[in-house]
């Protein structure tokens, strides 16, 4: 008796994978790659300037654009790009109201965390970055200082910089836009500010200041580009893509171009 119970219970598990190999048969094929080749175009969501990854202008117009354009000439498409207000307005993804008939990338700031990874696939990493502090002249010490903070990238830790800054007693003041960052420090109304380093870099590149990594033990994370849950055809095509991109050195020419080094802690943001 013993024997036909474990048969079958044996017989039942089998029987269960069984049926669950059938229902994978009727599940919905994965064409994200084949419509992207079909009509010839692949589109990228991106906020409207997020330097120097988005720019705007067509003639140095980012890195992320510069790298996607190099991954749908090697797709066989066109890339075609789709400025989003809300990224840049707004560091909570799920707050940016994109869409498959979008998009089917989304890049210009995409952290690989796991807040992204929550809702979005990634794709290899091509860069790196974390917090930094600007400021006309080099700051050794934020103590006491009144500091500016934009943050509209998202998957950075804002709560271990959060910490920090109460460590130092830094007043902080929250600013929507770099532009209003750049105004406050300006006018004398923030000694400083802190936001993505890859921004501040460019900020102080285009007003002549200086750019550091915070002199603390801070995560560094890796820039990716996001893809929708699901999208596997079109998420190796990309993964492959990009690869082949960084084996034959397109993928370091281009952030070269743009002074996207490898960072070193406590150091200096490399100029842009």
């Amino acid at each position: 008796m013993t024997g036909i119970r474990r048969m079958a219970r044996d017989f039942g598990g089998l029987a269960f994978v069984v049926a669950l190999l059938a229902l994978v048969t009727y599940l919905p094929p994965d064409t994200s790659l084949r419509e992207v080749i079909s009509v010839r175009t692949l589109r990228v969501c991106v906020p409207i300037s997020y330097p120097p990854l988005v720019t705007g202008d067509p003639a140095r117009p980012g890195i992320d654009i510069e790298l996607l354009s190099a991954v749908a000439d090697r797709l066989g498409v066109t890339l075609s790009v789709n400025q989003n207000q809300a990224m840049g307005r707004d560091f909570n993804p799920r707050n940016w109201g994109l869409t498959r008939a979008q998009c089917q990338i989304i890049a210009g700031g995409v952290v690989d965390s796991p807040l992204t990874r929550s809702f979005l696939d990634t794709g290899p990493a091509y860069a790196e970055t974390g917090w930094a502090v600007l400021a006309p002249l080099p700051l050794s010490d934020l103590r006491g200082l009144k500091i500016g903070a934009v943050a509209t990238i998202s998957g950075l830790d804002r709560i271990s910089l959060a910490s920090y800054l109460r460590s130092q007693d830094v007043t902080v003041g929250i600013v929507p836009r770099p532009a209003e960052l750049v105004s406050g420090i300006a006018e004398g109304r923030f000694d400083g500010g802190i936001t993505e380093a890859l921004l501040a870099g460019q900020l102080a590149t285009d007003n002549d200041w200086s750019a550091t990594l915070l002199p603390v033990d801070f995560s560094r994370y890796h820039l990716v580009f996001g893809l929708w849950k699901g999208d596997l055809t079109l998420k190796r095509a990309i993964d492959s893509a990009l690869e082949d991109l960084a084996d034959d050195g397109t993928v370091s020419e281009i952030l070269g171009r743009y002074g996207a080094t490898p960072m070193e802690q406590g150091g200096s943001v490399p100029a842009l």
